[in-house]
């Protein structure tokens, strides 16, 4: 019989892919980073890693966390101006795998759980409402990468809108931050599906709209 590979193996082979391949691919993909006004780039160039502070052992000892210092080679444009600058930044420490496929965290040694994670897509879900037996529908956008949506209907014929599992605001407020501004506008992009006398969702929506145009929408994001 053969012996059995190192089951550790391909934890330590990811890791190290990861810290030499796989952040410059993430930083890529981020690359550049572009101001508001469009004046400011800021573009992601290298990165490297410097060696630990202290050896794991002594991580546990000292209850530390187990880490390198990342360092990332940032290039700065000023298209205003047609000024350049470009230096090395310190990122953070960065938690490193020891010998043992384990990080060390705060002094204690953590292992790499794999979890199930939700196919990117749209799911549509409805639910009855246990006071007034409506059917009250939900939509979640989950993207392959970035923030989630989560729309819903109330009883009281609001639509809203939650972007990372966090505050509940106005679906309105959204439609604004990204460029439908005004009221009018609003109403004409859904004439053809909201329709009912008996629940105006738009209009209800508009109602509990704290904003009134794209800027406003944006700061209240």
């Amino acid at each position: 019989h053969e012996p059995a590979p190192p089951l550790i193996t391909v934890q330590l082979e990811a890791f190290e892919w990861f810290r030499r391949e796989g952040l410059t691919h993430l930083f890529r993909e981020i690359s550049p980073i572009v101001s508001f006004n469009k004046n400011l780039e800021l573009h992601f160039l290298g990165h490297r890693f410097e060696d630990p502070k202290f050896a794991v052992a002594d991580c546990r000892e000292m209850d530390m966390t187990y880490s390198a210092p990342l360092w990332v080679t940032v290039r700065l444009v000023n298209r205003s101006t047609g000024e350049i600058q470009e230096q090395e930044v310190f990122m953070g420490d960065f938690p490193m795998m020891t010998d043992s496929a384990t990080f060390v965290i705060n002094g204690a040694e953590r292992v790499v759980v794999s979890q199930l994670i939700r196919s990117p897509g749209v799911y549509f879900s409805v639910l009855e409402d246990r006071t007034t037996g409506r059917a009250l529908s939900t939509a979640k956008l989950i993207p392959n990468r970035g923030a989630w949506l989560e729309f819903e209907t109330s009883k009281r014929d609001v639509l809203s809108v939650k972007v990372d599992r966090k505050r509940k605001f106005p679906v309105t407020t959204l439609l604004r931050a990204i460029g439908y501004s005004d009221d009018a506008t609003l109403l004409s992009l859904f004439t053809d599906v909201d329709t009912s006398e008996e629940h105006p969702f738009l209009a209800t929506t508009l109602e509990k709209d704290p904003t009134t145009d794209e800027e406003d929408a944006l700061l209240d994001i």
